[in-house]
């Protein structure tokens, strides 16, 4: 069991959960994410959390192969208003802020949001580490061991999931002296890894668990799964319930997924297994 301090709210994670994925932008890699900062927007959340997600995951920027960066100021424009929106009609709701922009996690967290979630595990803001613990709020590490520029490359690993762990005791290290309290790891399924890694890392992501920090797995509808079916993104779904439910048996704590009420169906009957005799 763990526990997270979500800016005031106390957040015990003593079974796994879901992170819904809302992307503000126009050319995420999957067109079912996208949201826009309309009326809209409140149906799709409240539906997201009807299905189950404990956490909504939004994010400004596609991070998907051949996407073009954009400015932080671009970002913040696109995810604040949403945040605001969501805060104003669901206060309740723990909102995820995915960006590797330490401005726009801070204005995120000041409009609402109670986490940050940053693919750059704090290599490519220099003052990421230390805005997330200002703000003493839970952080998503994940592992990525390349440029911004160049974050889809894949280098050669000798052994994967030796060198992601540690790579993440490097991180917590650099969180824990930075004054963050919180800190939730996270593979990089697709970030700087071919499919053979992610099933790899996959296979032997239990190890991860020496680390004694919650785990968060994202691989949902990613292109280990649709480019090795040979399937479009759109049709995605089921293989990603195969994947999460692996993950959810080698000990992932959160599933960041497009589809939380499959993810929740997951969790629920892999619980039950866990549960029996």
């Amino acid at each position: 069991m763990y526990t997270l301090n979500c800016r005031g709210k106390l957040f015990v994670l003593h079974e796994p959960v879901v992170m819904g994925i809302l992307n503000i932008t126009p050319d995420s890699f999957y067109s079912g994410s996208r949201a826009e900062n309309t009326p809209d927007l409140i149906a799709r959340v409240e539906k997201m959390l009807y299905d189950g997600a404990a956490f909504i995951d939004i994010g400004g920027q596609s991070t998907r192969p051949g996407s073009e960066r954009i400015s932080a100021g671009e970002e913040a424009a696109r995810v604040l208003p949403a945040i605001e929106q969501i805060m104003k009609a669901l206060p309740d709701t723990l909102i995820s802020i995915d960006t590797y922009h330490a401005y726009v996690a801070r204005q995120a967290i000041e409009a609402g949001a109670s986490v940050v979630n940053d693919i750059g595990g704090g290599w490519y803001d220099k003052d990421m580490l230390e805005t997330v613990a200002k703000y003493k709020v839970p952080y998503i590490c994940m592992h990525n061991n390349t440029s911004l520029a160049n974050m889809h490359d894949k280098p050669r690993y000798s052994n994967i999931t030796l060198e992601v762990i540690d790579y993440f005791i490097e991180r917590i290290d650099a969180g824990k002296a930075a004054g963050i309290m919180d800190v939730i790891i996270d593979p990089g399924f697709g970030f700087s890894k071919n499919a053979a890694d992610n099933f790899t890392l996959l296979k032997h992501l239990r190890e991860l668990k020496m680390l004694q920090k919650p785990l968060l797995a994202g691989l949902s509808r990613k292109s280990t799964v649709y480019k090795t079916l040979n399937i479009s993104v759109d049709d995605a779904l089921n293989g990603s319930t195969v994947l999460h439910t692996l993950a959810l048996q080698n000990g992932a704590n959160i599933i960041r997924t497009h589809d939380v009420k499959a993810a929740k169906e997951a969790i629920i009957l892999c619980g039950k297994v866990e549960e029996s005799q």
